[in-house]
């Protein structure tokens, strides 16, 4: 198995609720092994379990970051994208409720392939990375997407070496594909010529 990220050889890394993942020697991404990946109607109806409702509070709060580092940097005349909006858009809604022009773009839930024919000062793509099948051409697209100096606004759980893979409850959802490490964020930002990055507890930025 190659490293869906950068194409690098990879080792077997965990066997654990019947998926297996490896580790990739050159970018540290981890991925889960392909024949273990669920097919469209599966993925579908896993995310409509969800309860994505865009009026939660506790919804609200958990896309909070993006959202407040949004308004903290653009304003009503810029233009947004929210990548992997789901079936509830809380950011989408949160923002437009403010003044915003942001669009949406979901390959389940709203697949606007216009969206895709444009370019944006920010792009949101939160908790999405993680289910991304082929993240080297999605990153690709991203970097595509901004416009110079925009930026890309990002929420996902990242793994470390004191995190015990075979327990951690981010792996046990079956759409979680590939998971990143502070070294995997790194390598993107040099494969894709982002000029910055910068990591948080709450937050991920790569600045075009």
């Amino acid at each position: 198995m190659n490293c869906a990220l950068c194409g690098s050889k990879t080792v077997k890394f965990s066997v654990t609720k019947k998926r297996a993942y490896h580790r990739c020697t050159n970018c540290d991404g981890i991925g889960m092994h392909p024949s273990y990946f669920l097919s469209n109607t599966d993925e579908k109806d896993r995310y409509e379990t969800h309860n994505n409702d865009v009026t939660d509070l506790g919804y609200q709060n958990f896309v909070s970051p993006i959202v407040n580092t949004i308004i903290e940097n653009y304003g009503e005349e810029h233009k947004g994208l929210d990548f992997g909006s789901g079936s509830g858009p809380v950011i989408t809604s949160m923002l437009r409720n403010t003044g915003y022009i942001i669009s949406t773009y979901d390959p389940f839930f709203d697949p606007n392939s216009k969206a895709l024919q444009q370019t944006y000062d920010y792009i949101a793509c939160c908790e999405v990375m993680e289910h991304f099948y082929h993240p080297n051409h999605e990153f690709k697209l991203l970097h595509s997407l901004l416009r110079e100096k925009g930026n890309l606004y990002c929420k996902t759980y990242l793994y470390d070496d004191s995190i015990d893979f075979n327990s951690w409850w981010y792996k046990n959802d079956p759409t979680h594909v590939f998971f990143y490490t502070k070294k995997t964020l790194n390598w993107i930002k040099n494969k894709y010529h982002f000029s910055e990055l910068l990591i948080s507890n709450k937050l991920i930025s790569f600045k075009k």
